[in-house]
């Protein structure tokens, strides 16, 4: 329960424009920082990545076919807990791929995006079912190659069968895909975790808490055949 007195002050009008306005200044400087940490980006030189070939779908697929006939490719490296259920599966993961459900506006800028997970296909094949995802999935399991290892958004381009890394973050760099979080910021309580700076009384949780909720990632809640707390969970019987 929020203490009610955890709010913020209450001003007329006039004053909270005056207050907004001070703050938009500061909002439109990261904005132009933004853009100019983009421009550096777009400057950044590439690297070669050696021709392997991950398992979809279809079976083993080439790197440069993951394209789908287009130039750029956008991913997402998923991580993935070998010989655990659906349940015990990265919660941060979880978290960056349901915000995340079309790519169709990427697909309009010629750029494919993918899922590349750790786990072994025939066991990433039912999760993605699961979870509803549409996007396409490959494991990159055995494939002993530092460009596909960690968490994170990787950035490729294609020129024929050759490509190339141009783009990769990790960490925090993620949350250019989870939408979810920078509305938080927006509103007053903010994402609601013990390292925020927050005003004294504002309520505050262990960081990451909320992307699990009662032994599973909180967005698994949503999907067919999971039970509530307390009751014979008949999904983890039979499929995870």
């Amino acid at each position: 329960m929020v203490d009610v007195s955890a709010v913020p002050a209450v001003v007329d009008r006039e004053t909270w424009l005056k207050e907004r306005n001070a703050l938009l200044v500061r909002e439109k400087a990261h904005t132009r920082e933004g853009d100019a940490i983009a421009a550096a980006r777009r400057r950044l030189p590439m690297v070669e990545v050696p021709p392997v070939e991950l398992v979809g779908e279809n079976g083993p697929t080439r790197l440069a076919d993951i394209f789908e006939g287009r130039d750029q490719l956008v991913v997402y490296k998923h991580m993935w807990h070998l010989g655990k259920p659906f349940e015990d599966q990265c919660e941060g993961c979880t978290i960056s791929i349901w915000n995340f459900q079309n790519a169709v506006y990427l697909e309009a800028r010629g750029i494919t995006f993918a899922v590349f997970c750790e786990g072994p296909y025939e066991d990433v094949a039912p999760f993605r079912e699961f979870m509803g995802y549409t996007h396409p999935w490959y494991s990159t399991y055995g494939v002993d190659d530092t460009y596909f290892a960690a968490a994170g958004i990787a950035c490729y381009m294609r020129s024929g069968d050759r490509v190339f890394l141009t783009y990769e973050t990790t960490g925090r760099g993620v949350e250019a895909i989870m939408g979810s979080l920078k509305l938080l910021d927006m509103a007053v309580y903010g994402r609601q975790e013990v390292w925020e700076d927050s005003p004294e009384g504002w309520p505050q949780h262990p960081t990451y808490s909320h992307w699990r909720k009662d032994g599973r990632p909180t967005a698994q809640w949503t999907r067919p055949g999971v039970t509530p707390v307390g009751k014979k969970d008949e999904h983890h019987c039979h499929a995870s």
